[in-house]
């Protein structure tokens, strides 16, 4: 046993006192000649390769030329690597796998490309006689009744790792190269000498100018990289298909050099990923979807349908699986222009927002047919929703809030004669005011309040801060007089709000103090229709804790938008007149004060909807927003009115209306168990009206804990 031992130490100091590199070449020169040997002597063209020795011949070759790099290191280049170079040998594999000869070629050869790829070192793909055969075997992926898709996956993928090491060699595998490459296989080998010398690889020429690559259409053909992977992603393989989405997202996340100028200026890359949108939105069946399931979608994360419970537990309805697959590739999209440079974001969003809700969504949301219009509305909503992305939450506001035809229809819908369409519409709104994009309230709200018009001008020679004393205490007795007006409401609690609050400074004048402005929300409803107290609901602390929620929510949205902290002035017109310009208040806050004046009419869960958006605009910060919204002193001039205005009036109606209304106390307390699902029909006339007042009820809470919330913050 001694003496083989000392044996195989003498064969093994003899192998490694040998000149290595002779060898190494020797034995890949015989390994390639193997597997060209075998189309010169066999005669058998039904053979698969996989019955041949070739496999292993590639095999041997491959880690011949991985040993070589870790032996060379980077001072050296093998004499294994330059031989396949200069011997085109990736170009004869490429041209032996597209012949499929013999049957199954192409497999090794995909194989071979991917493990050269992420096995070497140093890099390739500038080299002609490398990215040559890599395009050419890229032409040859994802080909339709392909039987190699998980190879194909692969290899692609191992494409758009090594660019990720490589981002100069981008243009080189997708085709797209605005000068000559050299053309000789010799100079590869300069190439490679000259990274091995210098531990990098040479730059290669940058972009043509502006001028010049404008003139230079796109070489990203159908049959390129980005295609590729697209299809791929279709795959019912989910293997093959992740594969396909990771290299997408990998091309799309470089942010080296001119990478994302490269794919959003020279490729289809928009055009194709909208594409794919634009197909999976033509598969949902408008006419049968349920608005409200889809208006609903829950997040529906791309990566999820990778999982082994969503691809092994398909839903029972088609168009479930239909919504699935659209908002699974909208979220893709989304995450992929949250990961790319902006230049390229912007680019597939604006691609996005042109073919996808231009030419697609916008005819269905002009369409006559209701269900249509509900439907992709809904899905409008949902998309607000879940979007992410600045670059996609740019085009869907300027697509909603900057259309010139459209903008005007979609608020007018929030006071459609179909109900279920002003639902859809008002939640639309709720959730554009929940996103982070100072556009929404300025084009929505705050444009229209920015002269301050709704004001009455003061009288000359009296300045506003007086004007605005005296008009508090004029509607306070104005109230006080009010037969419809009891002023028995309690304060809130305090508020769970930061110790600072306590120490703020008292309103502005012309505000009144923070009970004054609380009280006369919670006094706004009479104390003989009050039903709260009948079920014995939870005080006025749970109310506080619910504003102070939503407010520092619509603070923390705002807080990087800059708005200022004091009322501009009104507009000169307004003060230099008699009676001021004209008010507008807007599309938006005119639907909204237009239906809330019929809250005594219409159902309970468009009252609840059209409630939570004023109560969101209520919450921000703006001081127009609290001045108009929130302060019931303001004077204001003719023909304009304010959301206290609104439910002053509404309260007047509503007076009149009870009295027709015998064994009040009753009746609400029904329609209250009702609404908690404790009475199924018992004593319910006159529903609708009763469930009306009972949101104007917490409605005015909810109003007079925002007050009571914001009044301190404001002050910080």
């Amino acid at each position: 046993m001694e003496t083989f031992s000392k044996l195989t130490s003498m064969l093994l100091h003899a192998l490694e006192t040998r000149e290595p590199t002779v060898d190494l070449l020797d034995s890949f020169v015989d390994h390639w000649k193997s597997v060209t040997n075998y189309y010169i002597e066999t005669t058998d063209d039904s053979r698969p390769v996989r019955q041949t020795e070739i496999p292993w011949h590639l095999r041997q070759m491959l880690d011949i030329l991985v040993y070589e790099e870790k032996q060379q290191g980077e001072e050296q280049t093998g004499p294994c690597i330059e031989y396949l170079l200069q011997h085109k040998l990736l170009e004869t594999l490429c041209t032996l796998g597209k012949a499929q000869y013999p049957p199954g070629m192409v497999q090794q050869v995909l194989i071979f490309f991917s493990k050269l790829l992420s096995q070497m070192q140093r890099p390739l793909l500038q080299l002609v006689s490398v990215y040559r055969p890599v395009q050419k075997l890229i032409r040859l992926c994802a080909l339709p009744g392909s039987n190699t898709e998980k190879e194909e996956a692969q290899f692609l993928l191992a494409v758009c790792s090594r660019v990720t090491q490589d981002p100069h060699a981008l243009r080189y595998v997708l085709e797209i190269v605005d000068q000559p490459a050299a053309g000789t296989p010799a100079s590869d080998q300069s190439q490679l000498s000259a990274q091995a010398s210098s531990h990098r690889t040479e730059s290669p020429p940058p972009l043509s100018s502006q001028s010049e690559s404008s003139t230079c259409s796109p070489v990203q053909s159908e049959s390129g990289l980005l295609r590729a992977l697209l299809q791929l992603t279709r795959s019912q393989r989910s293997s093959v298909s992740l594969k396909a989405y990771e290299g997408l997202l990998l091309l799309a996340g470089l942010r080296s050099g001119s990478s994302g100028e490269v794919l959003s200026d020279r490729t289809q890359l928009g055009a194709l990923l909208a594409g794919r949108l634009l197909e999976l939105h033509s598969l949902l069946p408008l006419e049968s979807l349920d608005p409200g399931e889809l208006q609903g979608w829950p997040p529906t994360p791309w990566s999820s349908q990778f999982s082994r419970c969503s691809s092994d537990l398909r839903s029972a309805s088609p168009a479930s699986d239909h919504m699935t697959n659209f908002f699974s590739w909208f979220d893709f999209l989304d995450h992929l222009m949250r990961e790319a440079p902006e230049v390229l974001a912007v680019k597939l969003a604006g691609c996005v927002g042109r073919l996808w809700l231009v030419d697609l969504v916008q005819p269905q949301l002009q369409h006559r047919c209701e269900q249509v219009v509900l439907v992709s509305t809904s899905l409008l909503c949902a998309a607000v929703r879940l979007v992410r992305s600045r670059s996609l939450l740019d085009q869907l506001v300027h697509f909603l809030l900057r259309t010139d035809t459209l903008t005007p229809l979609l608020l007018r819908r929030c006071d459609h004669i179909s109900d279920q369409i002003s639902m859809a519409s008002l939640s639309l709104v709720e959730e554009l005011l929940q996103k982070p994009h100072r556009d929404i309230l300025d084009l929505l709200v705050l444009r229209f309040l920015q002269t301050r018009s709704y004001l009455c001008p003061p009288a000359a020679g009296q300045d506003e801060r007086h004007a605005e004393g005296n008009e508090t205490d004029e509607d306070s007795g104005d109230l006080e007089e009010d037969p419809f007006f009891f002023s028995d409401g309690q304060l809130l609690p305090p508020a769970p709000v930061s110790s600072s609050s306590s120490s703020a400074p008292p309103p502005p004048s012309g505000l009144g103090s923070a009970a004054d402005v609380v009280n006369s929300f919670l006094c706004l409803v009479p104390v003989q229709v009050r039903s709260a107290h009948l079920l014995q609901e939870g005080g006025y602390e749970s109310y506080v804790h619910d504003a102070h929620t939503l407010v520092t929510e619509c603070q923390s949205l705002s807080q990087a938008w800059d708005w200022p902290l004091a009322l501009p002035p009104p507009s000169s017109s307004s003060s230099s007149s008699g009676e001021g310009e004209e008010f507008f208040e807007g599309h938006l806050l005119k639907v909204l004060f237009d239906r809330l004046g019929r809250v005594l009419e219409q159902p309970y869960e468009l009252n609840l909807q059209l409630t939570a958006v004023l109560s969101r605009l209520a919450s921000f910060g703006h001081p127009l927003l609290h001045e108009y919204l929130l302060n019931p002193y303001i004077h204001l001039s003719h023909c304009s009115r304010s959301l206290f205005s609104v439910l002053i009036r509404l309260m007047g109606e509503l007076m009149q209306r009870i009295q027709r209304v015998s064994n009040l106390p009753d009746r609400l307390l029904n329609a209250r168990r009702h609404l908690l699902g404790l009475n199924h029909g018992a004593g319910l006339e006159h529903l609708t009206l009763l469930r009306g007042l009972i949101i104007l009820e917490e409605f005015c809470k909810e109003l007079a804990a925002i007050a009571f919330v914001k009044l301190p913050l404001d002050q910080e």
